[in-house]
Order: structure tokens, then C-alpha cells, then sequence
């Protein structure tokens, strides 16, 4: 996949903030999707006492969910951990990762926000401009927002709202199993970002792609 995203590691929080501010104009709220034949997932792990970054993408055909690619890349780690700035420290091994995947997808699944954030850029968004590519944020936990109770039952969710503005959606992906936060990232359209969601789950509370990802950028084995 050809990278053509100019980034660069900020100075400074100030800087960092320009660069958010900047960049969120060009978000995509609304759905510029061609055919969805290959979804993928994107997430991050560390090494060497977080030295190192590896990022894993992992696509999978689209809707019968089979793994048709995977790619891994490491490089050193550049930027802190700093809640709301995540994606400075994730987004170069996840570029360098995407470099070399053959299958382009069409939607990619973030392990992280999209919208769904302070100054509305979290990973999912920023990488999607940057790419130029639909993605979607699917975060494990909550970051900002508000939400009424979310019934028990699988597909069930409620706005998440910050400032009178919904931001995302509290989905819950399994009956009994603790929500996960969805948001836009990019090019998509938040109706349209909770019935992917919904395609990429099975029986387990993260979707498909996610799992992939999660589990090739941690190191940990994948059990079925």
C-alpha cells in the first residue's frame, strides 16, 4: 500500500495541539465508502520497556471475516504517553505496518477513538485523513462523554454526548458483556460506522479485526 501521508513527530503539546486543531477540519463525517470487500484492524503494542512501538494491521474479507493478510512493523518510540495524544506515539509504526500490506482495505478499524475525543481527532481520525482511507474508532474504554444506562442485549447502544454534541455511540457488542466506545475516525458516517461494527463482531465483545490486531501487535496467542 502506497503511503503517501506527510507526518511528523511533534516538538512540543503546543505543537501537538496545532497539528489536532488543524487536521480535525478535515475530518469526513458523512459516508465516501466505494464497495467494503476488505475491512482491517490496526493496534499497537510496545517493547523494551516501551522503547519500541509494533503496530500490527491485520484485513480480512469482508462479510465473512476471514484473515486474508497480516503485517507487522516496529520502530523506536518517539513521542510520550499522553492521554489524548496517543496517536503521536502510534501512528508511525501503524503507517510503516500499512506500507506493506498488498490488499487495500476499505474500512479501517482503530483500536482507539475517532471523533470521540477532546479536540474530536483521536487515532482513528487522524490516521484517516492522513490516509485518506474510512475509518472507525472502536475503543475498549471511555475517554470523554456521557451515556444513558445501555440495555443488556447484544446490539444495543446509546449516544455518547459531550457538550450537547453526540460524539459516538455505547455499543453493546455482547449480551452481559461490558460496552465498547464507537466513534467516526473518517469518510464515514456514524450510522453507517455501527452497522460495520456490528458485521465484524462474533461472539466476543471486540470485532474481529480488532482481535487480529490486538493480538499480533501484544504478542499473544489467538484462541478460537
Amino acid at each position: 500500500m502506497k503511503i503517501n501521508a506527510n507526518f511528523s513527530v511533534p516538538q512540543s503539546l503546543e505543537e501537538a495541539k496545532q497539528i489536532q486543531q488543524q487536521l480535525k477540519q478535515q475530518v469526513i463525517t458523512e459516508d465516501d465508502l466505494t464497495e467494503v470487500r476488505y475491512v482491517a484492524g490496526v493496534d499497537v503494542g510496545f517493547k523494551n520497556n516501551y522503547q519500541l512501538t509494533q503496530a500490527a494491521v491485520a484485513v480480512l474479507s469482508f462479510p465473512d471475516l476471514q484473515l486474508v493478510e497480516t503485517q507487522i512493523a516496529c520502530l523506536p518510540t518517539t513521542f510520550p504517553y499522553i492521554p489524548g495524544f496517543l496517536s503521536f506515539r502510534e501512528i508511525p509504526a501503524i503507517l510503516k505496518a500499512l506500507e506493506s500490506i498488498e490488499i487495500i482495505p476499505d474500512i479501517i478499524l482503530c483500536d482507539g477513538q475517532g471523533i470521540a475525543h477532546p479536540r474530536r481527532l483521536g487515532i482513528a481520525s487522524h490516521l484517516g485523513v492522513l490516509i485518506d482511507i474510512p475509518t472507525i474508532g472502536v475503543a475498549k474504554s471511555l475517554l470523554i462523554g456521557k451515556h444513558e444506562e445501555v440495555p443488556l442485549e447484544k446490539g444495543s447502544w446509546q449516544p455518547l454526548i459531550d457538550k450537547r454534541e453526540v460524539i459516538g455511540v455505547v455499543l453493546r457488542s455482547r449480551t452481559n458483556v461490558k460496552p465498547i466506545y464507537v466513534s467516526i475516525g473518517h469518510k464515514i458516517s456514524l450510522p453507517t460506522t455501527i452497522q460495520y461494527v456490528m458485521g465484524c463482531l462474533t461472539k466476543y465483545r471486540l470485532p474481529e479485526t480488532t482481535r487480529w490486531s490486538d493480538k499480533l501487535a501484544s504478542f499473544k496467542r489467538l484462541n478460537y
